[in-house]
């Protein structure tokens, strides 16, 4: 397990900044209930996901040459969102490869965390003092569960949340169809994957439905909105962040 950090940022993401701050104000108060102050780097753009999504490696390199200075002076960066960290780890090197940002890249890489994995697996904390008398499913997301491997990490923490019951989906590992770009490109297959998470989620006794990913969220609160389905959709740091 590395050393406790002194020095943590928290890097925001496009979809918290803009469609729910109070998911960056969660993360900051589970951090300082852990005993760290994060720093917000005013700096900080968007990591360039979309953009590695849909094909424009090179106007990405400049997005993450850019996120690299940015959060390259701290001991560890916390993000909300296991796809931007995921994006950090896995496409910086690539889109970086050759030039003198390949090793700044991998570096910053190595201390980028999505905020469970964080508490989890450096912090060794798993107990944050958060309340939650609600009976709740998670969902997590492809790059949560595949490329960061840290579901369970997700799991771990609701586990210790005070009157939190966590209940479990019969396809955990099914994608909810967002995908950032690929909801928008193919609609009609996005949208046939989130029937089935949906009838997943009505099926079992959930009052609440929590992911670590806000795109995710997005995705499936408009589902069930439309079907009607009166279910909560909140992110991690929002159920930690309470007391």
């Amino acid at each position: 397990m590395p050393d406790r950090p002194h020095r943590v940022a928290l890097f925001v993401t496009c979809l918290v900044d803009q469609f729910a701050p109070s998911v960056a104000r969660g993360t900051l108060q589970v951090l300082e209930r852990v005993g760290l102050r994060a720093e917000v780097p005013g700096g900080q753009t968007c990591c360039g996901q979309p953009l590695l999504n849909d094909g424009f490696p090179d106007q990405a390199a400049r997005l993450a040459r850019r996120w690299v200075e940015t959060f390259e002076p701290f001991d560890a960066v916390v993000a909300p969102s296991g796809s931007c960290v995921a994006t950090v780890r896995e496409f910086y090197p690539r889109v970086l490869a050759g030039s003198p940002w390949e090793g700044r890249a991998r570096a910053v890489a190595q201390r980028t965390y999505e905020l469970s994995e964080f508490l989890v697996r450096v912090l060794g904390v798993e107990d944050v003092g958060a309340r939650f008398p609600h009976r709740v499913a998670l969902h997590a997301s492809c790059h949560q569960l595949r490329s960061l491997g840290a579901a369970d990490c997700a799991r771990a923490v609701l586990r210790r949340v005070a009157g939190l019951e966590l209940v479990d989906l019969a396809h955990p590992e099914a994608c909810c169809g967002f995908g950032g770009v690929f909801s928008v490109k193919f609609p009609e297959v996005s949208e046939a994957m989130l029937r089935d998470k949906l009838q997943d989620v009505s099926a079992t006794t959930a009052e609440v439905l929590v992911s670590t990913d806000l795109g995710c969220l997005l995705h499936l609160a408009g589902g069930l909105s439309r079907k009607g389905v009166r279910l909560r959709c909140l992110h991690l740091a929002e159920v930690l962040g309470g007391s």
